[in-house]
């Protein structure tokens, strides 16, 4: 019997990095998943078959979170194939480093509409169906550059930090439903990176880090499992750090 028997787990963001490590964690307590991916089929689909293999549902979709309408097209889909949403994780994220003068209108917006604006759609699409049945688990995903601030980065950590008080924000509308809200903010986490020309101050690495390493993304999947099973019934509005001791906000 797994921790997650019953559930359904959307992870968007999860073809690839913390996102699929997320979903296959979810998956092997026993959580049907929904693999969500921008344009990669591939990876969605990849990361779908690895999730089945551990004995579970999985419906991977292509959708671009900072579009509306393909949200409300993949939430559809998932509440067509499972009848509801338990878990929502919301993983997906753009990064690009830019001085603050050189932000154009379309940099922020980019930023905003795939991070800020993002979660914002799955949330709203999902949460009814939490309130329905009187249990949900939302998780946003920040970072800590969006606490400590960083060069380059002003739209990113804009966004990030309005992910913060959202979910504290959500934590106290929604505790009346049993549904939980929280923050996950990774450190620096031994990822493949899709566009490695946006780190132009350096690619993340473990300097710095007390623990004297990168973060692995099942250490991330580890966490989100955390909050989002029985264990962490009790939290809520609440943001975890996993960083490996690199700061304490």
């Amino acid at each position: 019997m797994g921790k997650l028997d019953g559930k359904v787990a959307l992870v968007t963001g999860s073809g690839r990095n913390i996102g699929r490590a997320t979903v296959l964690r979810l998956a092997s307590e026993g959580a049907d998943v929904v693999v969500n991916a921008r344009s990669n089929r591939q990876e969605a689909e990849d990361t779908a078959a690895e999730a089945r293999a551990l004995g579970v549902r999985a419906l991977p979709v292509l959708a671009d979170v900072a579009v509306k309408e393909q949200v409300d097209s993949m939430v559809n889909m998932a509440m067509s194939e499972f009848g509801k949403i338990d878990i929502l994780i919301n993983n997906a994220a753009v990064r690009p480093h830019k001085p603050f003068h050189e932000l154009t209108l379309q940099d922020w917006e980019e930023v905003r509409g795939v991070v800020l604006d993002g979660a914002f759609y799955c949330t709203r699409a999902v949460v009814q169906s939490m309130m329905d049945n009187q249990f949900g688990r939302i998780l946003f995903f920040t970072g800590e550059g969006a606490f400590r601030g960083g060069a380059e980065r002003a739209h990113v950590s804009a966004a990030k930090m309005g992910l913060v008080g959202m979910a504290r924000a959500l934590a106290s509308e929604y505790a009346p439903h049993n549904i939980t809200v929280n923050v996950v903010s990774p450190g620096s986490i031994d990822t493949s990176r899709a566009h490695p020309e946006w780190y132009t101050t350096g690619r993340p690495s473990a300097s710095g880090i007390p623990l004297g390493r990168q973060g692995m993304p099942e250490e991330l999947a580890a966490a989100c499992m955390f909050l989002v099973g029985p264990d962490g019934n009790y939290i809520t509005g609440q943001t975890l750090h996993v960083n490996g001791g690199a700061g304490y906000y």
